[in-house]
């Protein structure tokens, strides 16, 4: 599942010159968040004004929100998503960063993800992803075997076959903060040491 299956597509926007009384009764009335800071120019970032940045940098020193202004108290230029990222790498980057909310862009502004858009409409609580990983390990290694049987264990086909094995490999070993001690391609040549040998040799002689 990608941010674009699972974003807001009814962005709500705000100017930077507007006061963050109008921020908040505008946050009050649509019933999200955070807001998009409009840009002035197409060169120009957006921003995001949050209701944590009212709270924490307003309210809590007992400011008056109708002399302060949205570009006072706003993040900008600030953290962005991909449509086509996997969701999992935007619930990532959203924790990490400490955000509730980031505006989707590609060129344009085409919406926004929440954390509680991804709890509540992505489908990693039933289907998560670790699980489809191993699935999917399990599934191209018996490809990899049987490619690297019809084609030989020294072919071209059957190291690209095992790189993807690989590659899934490490990133479910990423996903779980571990150190891997052989990917399944390095397993697989300790029975065709001879191809292994192939292999670093022409890498070598190629540069």
């Amino acid at each position: 599942m990608k941010v674009s299956d699972i974003m807001t597509t009814d962005v709500v926007t705000i100017r930077s010159s507007a006061t963050v009384a109008k921020a908040a009764t505008l946050m009050r009335q649509k019933g999200v968040h955070a807001l998009v800071v409009e840009r002035t120019d197409e060169l120009d970032a957006y921003g995001i004004v949050a209701i944590g940045d009212i709270v924490g940098q307003v309210i809590a020193f007992g400011r008056d929100p109708n002399q302060i202004r949205v570009y006072e108290i706003m993040s900008k230029p600030c953290v962005v998503l991909n449509p086509s990222l996997r969701v999992e790498y935007a619930a990532r980057l959203l924790t990490q960063s400490n955000l509730h909310s980031a505006p989707v862009i590609q060129s344009e502004l085409l919406g926004i993800l929440s954390v509680s858009d991804i709890l509540e409409r992505g489908s990693s609580i039933e289907n998560p992803r670790e699980l489809l990983l191993v699935g999917e390990i399990e599934a191209l290694s018996e490809a990899a075997e049987l490619v690297c049987e019809d084609k030989g264990p020294n072919s071209t086909a059957c190291a690209q076959a095992w790189a993807r094995v690989d590659a899934l490999q490490a990133e479910l070993a990423h996903q779980h903060s571990v150190s891997l001690d052989h990917v399944a391609s390095e397993l697989f040549y300790e029975d065709y040491p001879e191809a292994f040998v192939d292999r670093e040799y022409d890498a070598w002689c190629s540069g």
